[in-house]
């Protein structure tokens, strides 16, 4: 079956992925989930995470994507149903849409803060108003409503999600290749420059109280008491789906427009390594030596607790920055400019798959294509953007953005290695291939990233609410399992909701929020689930003519 599209350039498919995976997670989550995990510590069972399941997991989705490409189809669906004679693997593929549409509603949202903060600094609004202050103003939540309309970020955030919706028009090379040729290059520039001004910093310079080399150091001296703690291995290992954007179902979507004998094997460690530079290098080298500088080292780990990395990046930075004297403008310009081509070129990936399963399946034109995602992105995301303040936004984070991923990870992972069989994956994905990848690693695709996944997956479920020695000896003695709030089973019942109320005197509560967006959220899934169903019966009645 003749491809509708394919990739301009080998570089341009490679920019593209590493756009893909190099997102706002490198610089933001990478260094606070480093600085919560003790540095060092956190850094061995990370870079063992992406050897034993970073790497096969881009493997493995490169190949089902040209597998699926063969045959015409470039979301995830398609390729999961062509895999084997199961009805029900077409299902499956049904995370690689879900995900992706919406963890574009709220990531576009995200996204759109980058850009707002790059005009703000280039304006000067950071001499006059104080981040702390700016950033609750700008998003909605200096009330105690769950309800806010902050316009200023509802006009960045439309004219973020348009101008993603206008380079998805434009198709594969003109405008997702393109873009990546540019922003990525224009981001580790930017890194670059910032890191070098960072890493120089003395105690003679204003404001500086310890060497930002303390800060490099706390990530990259070798500890090895993390190898020996649960919680910093799920931490690992739930940064590199972060990282890579593996458990997603974009990556499929762009390596099905590689053309049927071109490399996958290279080109994939080619994107994956890329991704490891910008996120250990760059993304380990901003952060937190600039703000040990100012702050001092354990001032850094109280300011990223949570390990989400927004309040120093969006807080904290653009503070210090107004250390620097006229340079300190043009650094946040970068820092936020960075983090917006970080952001844009992995929401692009997450459009993408989604115009595919349009075009394939509904036989949608580009422009159709590229509206419709952007109709659903808004609708989606305007739910995150009013109901921030209720925790719409942490809801899609969690569910969408976490739990998703590590479970289709996991289904695939299966579904490669048992029913399409480890054989045949393996002939395929070494098929034109530039590099021999070790025969180790049909081993380690078989049997040892499947059991990491699962021991990720069980992790999240039943996270304790304290170390996971003391869980045990609660549970052996008749105490119960301490479900932290934060694991699946947490979240599910309110763990750690004193007052779980829908209603508090006539008023919604943020309980009521975060439940109505599960709902919306399964509603998505759902919703997706039929439109497969009907277009696969759609196909079976034309073939039947």
């Amino acid at each position: 079956m003749k491809r509708q599209e394919s990739w301009g350039t080998r570089v341009g498919l490679v920019l593209a992925m590493a756009g893909n995976a190099v997102g706002l997670g490198n610089f933001l989550r990478f260094p606070a989930q480093a600085a919560q995990n003790g540095g060092g510590a956190f850094i061995i069972p990370y870079l063992i995470s992406f050897l034993l399941m970073g790497i096969p997991l881009l493997w493995v989705e490169w190949t089902i994507g040209r597998n699926g490409g063969k045959f015409g189809h470039h979301s995830t669906p398609g390729m999961f149903d062509v895999m084997g004679k199961k009805k029900w693997l077409k299902y499956i593929g049904v995370f690689g849409l879900f995900t992706n549409l919406t963890v574009a509603s709220y990531y576009c949202y995200i996204e759109s803060w980058s850009l707002s903060y790059v005009y703000h600094s280039i304006v000067g609004t950071f001499f006059e108003t104080k981040p702390t202050e700016f950033f609750p103003a700008y998003i909605g939540t200096t009330g105690n409503n769950i309800f806010a309309f902050p316009q200023e970020a509802l006009f960045w955030f439309l004219l973020t999600l348009g101008l993603n919706v206008w380079i998805l028009s434009r198709g594969l090379v003109k405008g997702i290749e393109m873009a990546a040729k540019i922003g990525m290059p224009l981001l580790i520039l930017f890194g670059v420059i910032l890191a070098i001004r960072g890493l120089t910093l003395t105690t003679t310079d204003t404001g500086v109280v310890q060497s930002p080399l303390e800060g490099l150091n706390f990530v990259w001296e070798p500890q090895f008491s993390g190898l020996t703690n649960p919680t910093t291995w799920l931490a690992a290992a739930g940064q590199i789906f972060f990282t890579l954007s593996v458990g997603m179902g974009s990556i499929h979507c762009y390596a099905s427009y590689v053309r049927e004998k071109d490399d996958i094997a290279l080109n994939a460690s080619s994107a994956g390594w890329m991704n490891e530079f910008v996120e250990v290098l760059l993304g380990g080298s901003i952060l937190i030596p600039i703000a040990t500088a100012y702050l001092g080292l354990n001032m850094v780990q109280a300011a990223t607790a949570g390990g989400s990395g927004f309040g120093i990046g969006f807080l904290t930075l653009p503070t210090l920055f107004n250390n620097w004297g006229w340079f300190a403008p043009i650094a946040g310009a970068m820092w936020f400019g960075l983090l917006f081509f970080a952001g844009i070129t992995s929401s692009l990936a997450m459009g993408q798959p989604i115009m595919a399963f349009l075009s394939d399946e509904f036989k949608f034109n580009r422009n159709k294509s590229a509206i419709s995602f952007g109709a659903l992105t808004l609708m989606l995301g305007l739910v995150c953007v009013l109901f921030y303040p209720g925790g719409s936004f942490d809801e899609f984070d969690f569910w969408t953005g976490t739990f998703s991923l590590v479970a289709f990870a996991l289904l695939e992972i299966i579904a490669f290695a048992f029913i399409l069989g480890i054989d045949k994956g393996w002939e395929e994905l070494n098929r034109g291939a530039d590099i021999k990848i070790p025969t180790f690693f049909k081993v380690v695709i078989k049997y040892v990233t499947p059991v990491f996944i699962s021991i990720i997956f069980i992790g999240a479920l039943i996270k304790p609410s304290t170390d996971w020695l003391t869980a045990f000896s609660n549970l052996f003695s008749g105490l119960g399992w301490p479900f932290a709030p934060e694991s699946v089973i947490g979240k599910i019942f309110h763990v750690g909701s004193d007052k779980y109320k829908w209603v508090v005197d006539g008023m919604f509560t943020s309980d009521f929020v975060k439940d109505i967006t599960r709902l919306l959220l399964a509603a998505t899934f759902i919703l997706i689930s039929y439109m497969v169903y009907i277009a696969w019966k759609r196909k079976k009645l034309e073939v039947n003519k």
